[in-house]
């Protein structure tokens, strides 16, 4: 189908900053592809505000706009307005936003944005910790995770942002992964085709912070939903459909153990069998609700 093809113009260009098996790298990549040249970037402090190079050179070939951590969704939203006043409706006008810039520090301007309803597609590339400066814990940080501030495992839980921004009612909520990048193109396009604020949260990992060899990452991003641990789905206009591999996988005997994932990475080394086995149920609990979700949406006739 011609809305799977990639084209073949590449808008990341070589020579980037970023580190060998960069997950955010192989999402954006993508993403940038899906969307075209008529793309206009905002993003916060993070890893990518490294990745871009230093001024005056640039590894990006669109536009872009560097921010202050808490202000990607502000900025974002008066270029918009300011791209509408001059008629340049035909342009995307992306945020690209690490988990600290998201989950954490810009929620604020997230959620006002979302409350306006600017025409933004928002895209949190999740590693899981503020790995830019440090390794340290984010909200998005999963379970009994090592980090450099929790350095026993991560006591708490990660927050739900794609939940959180589904219930501001905003059109389009998506979950992104690198292993699949025509999940990626269908939702990103999709996305663009919408009005309104779009947030697609995206799982990104990382080879120094989640203590892994860079050869492995689309194997790890792929364990994460082939065992539940990252489920592939979109909420369009309120009705939540998974999408992907994650569509065969409300059956659990279908689900690989999430020891697969977790075996792989450093950050979960500490982990004892008990840790492990309520790793799993957390996971299976996750799937358990959303089975309940698919029924009551099948009852209703959605």
């Amino acid at each position: 189908m011609a809305h799977r093809v990639f084209p073949k113009e590449e808008l990341l260009l070589k020579g980037h900053a970023a580190c060998p098996g960069c997950g955010a790298t192989v999402l954006l990549r993508h993403v940038l592809k899906a969307l075209g040249p008529k793309t206009y970037m905002v993003i916060p402090a993070s890893c990518s505000s490294v990745i871009a190079g230093p001024y005056p050179k640039t590894a990006f070939s669109v536009p872009l706009l560097h921010i202050a951590f808490a202000a990607s969704a502000a900025a974002a939203s008066g270029m918009v307005e300011a791209l509408e006043k001059l008629g340049r409706r035909d342009v995307n006008v992306v945020v690209w936003a690490g988990d600290g810039g998201t989950v954490d520090i810009g929620l604020q301007a997230l959620s006002g944005a979302a409350e306006r309803g600017h025409n933004i597609i928002y895209i949190c590339y999740d590693n899981e910790a503020y790995m830019n400066t440090g390794i340290q814990k984010s909200g998005s940080t999963p379970p009994k995770a090592w980090t450099t501030t929790t350095p026993t495992g991560n006591p708490g839980f990660k927050k739900d942002l794609p939940s959180i921004m589904a219930a501001h009612r905003i059109p389009y909520v998506a979950t992104l992964n690198p292993a699949y990048p025509n999940d990626i193109l269908y939702k990103v396009r999709k996305a663009a085709s919408i009005r309104g604020l779009k947030y697609l949260h995206a799982l990104s990992p990382c080879p120094p912070g989640w203590r892994y060899d860079s050869r492995l990452t689309v194997k790890i991003a792929r364990l994460a939903v082939e065992t539940g641990v990252w489920v592939l789905y979109e909420v369009d206009h309120g009705v939540f459909r998974l999408t992907g591999p994650s569509k065969h996988l409300v059956d659990k005997s279908r689900r690989k153990p999430v020891v697969e994932y977790l075996k792989l990475q450093g950050r979960f080394r500490h982990l004892s069998e008990e840790d492990v086995e309520e790793i799993q149920r957390m996971v299976d609990e996750n799937w358990e609700r959303i089975s309940e979700i698919l029924k009551d949406q099948e009852k209703r006739g959605v």
